[in-house]
């Protein structure tokens, strides 16, 4: 657990009114907290005190969250409202553009933009600095002038604010996946086909008395393949696990998009299937219900233990039909990379094509040094980001492109290097 600050017992006595706004700034940033959960936590603050910092902590926190993916932006504001006294300023910095050549935009940390613009509702930010008559003229960064769409589509998941958030949300339930048919071995009457249909044929000339006057024709089957997805729900993937979820439910209940059935997956200490929740056409229903069900939210990580268990207990299942699989992890991975290594490739072989998924490669620095990542990278057939809205975009290309790499070979060529 974070340290805080030692927490002075107020004199003025509206430590109740402090909780109020405190929940309110909650509420802004998209936490369920209503005022039954306000006068619970005035209570439970009035039965354990105020004098410890950690039980103040644990207190609104048991009273305030309810879901394992809501502590990160309650640690940001209760951090901003509760402990720094200069909250105020450091959070009109952030929402503030820089003057370029003055000082730097600070780095916001995960939910803190969205913490930022729950506690400033309704307040003035400050005016833009004007160059004074004859002096140097301010440079603003130029970026500034994209459009909101466009700059929707390149920001971070885990940076945007509460807003941005709703809209990339919004966005996401527009995306389809769309796949092409797979032709089938299988065969079907038809008078435009290719390939001769000797039964048929034989049959139409035992109705004319033994003689053929046609030739029946048949043509191959189409079939649509099976899209299963496998999505890392650990601590380390929380901030993105629960974006990309909203995408999977998107593709199991798109329209006309091709796919015979989608499987979704999550994992972190163990695999759950939540396929039958995420055909709720509700989204919020549905992972709501998903979320209850997977009990390993924001846990450790067993990549291998877990493809283990989809291998053993659901790969025939499932991977039938030519599926495509989606692998959605960062690839920290505890246990040993080695057994991940056979799981991956086993994988690999029973699906037609294996997409990973990775959020790490927004940084272009990003290297295969972490274990889990270089015992993953051979055994995938494409190695694609998964950060943004553009990146989850681009994912149709990959789904119908057989010779789409993404940035795997790049990445396999630094390990053959390194």
């Amino acid at each position: 657990m974070a340290t805080y600050a030692d927490l002075p017992i107020p004199d003025d006595g509206k430590l109740a009114g402090n909780i109020t706004h405190f929940a309110r700034a909650l509420r802004s940033a998209g936490l369920p907290v209503g005022p039954g959960r306000v006068v619970d936590a005035i209570r439970a603050v009035e039965a354990a005190g105020f004098t410890e910092k950690h039980d103040f902590y644990a207190t609104l926190e048991a009273c305030f969250i309810s879901r394992p993916e809501h502590r990160v932006v309650f640690a940001q504001i209760f951090r901003l409202y509760w402990r720094d006294p200069q909250f105020l300023e450091h959070m009109m910095g952030l929402l503030t553009p820089m003057v370029r050549g003055v000082n730097e935009a600070p780095k916001a940390q995960a939910a803190e933009r969205r913490a930022a613009e729950a506690l400033l509702d309704g307040a003035e930010t400050p005016e833009q600095p004007q160059a004074e008559e004859g002096g140097e003229e301010i440079e603003f960064d130029a970026t500034l002038t994209f459009s909101d769409q466009e700059k929707l589509k390149t920001a971070d998941f885990e940076q945007m604010t509460s807003s941005e958030l709703a809209q990339a949300k919004r966005a996401i339930a527009r995306l389809d996946l769309p796949v092409k048919p797979i032709a089938s071995r299988r065969t079907a009457p038809n008078a435009r086909g290719q390939i001769a249909d000797w039964r048929g044929t034989m049959r139409g000339a035992m109705r004319s008395g033994g003689d053929v006057e046609r030739l029946a024709m048949k043509a191959r089957r189409n079939r649509w393949p099976n899209l299963v997805a496998l999505c890392d729900i650990s601590g380390s993937m929380s901030n993105y696990s629960r974006v990309l979820l909203h995408f999977l439910h998107a593709a199991a209940n798109a329209k006309g998009a091709g796919w015979a059935q989608v499987h979704s997956f999550t994992f972190g200490t163990r695999l759950t299937n939540i396929t039958r929740h995420m055909r709720h056409r509700d989204v919020d229903a549905a992972l709501a219900a998903a979320g209850t069900e997977a009990k390993d939210w924001e846990g450790g990580t067993r990549i291998g233990a877990c493809l283990r268990d989809f291998n053993r207990d659901w790969s025939r299942r499932v991977l039938g039909q030519g599926a495509v699989v989606i692998l959605i992890t960062d690839g920290l991975d505890r246990d040993d990379p080695g057994d991940l290594a056979r799981e991956a490739e086993r994988l690999q072989l029973s699906a037609r094509k294996l997409i990973w998924l990775n959020p790490l490669l927004r940084w272009d620095g990003f290297a295969p040094k972490a274990q889990g990542v270089r015992a993953l990278l051979p055994h995938v057939d494409s190695f694609r980001a998964a950060h943004n809205l553009q990146s989850l975009e681009a994912l149709s290309d990959a789904l119908n492109r057989a010779d789409d790499r993404g940035d795997r070979d790049r990445l396999m060529a630094m390990m053959r290097d390194g």
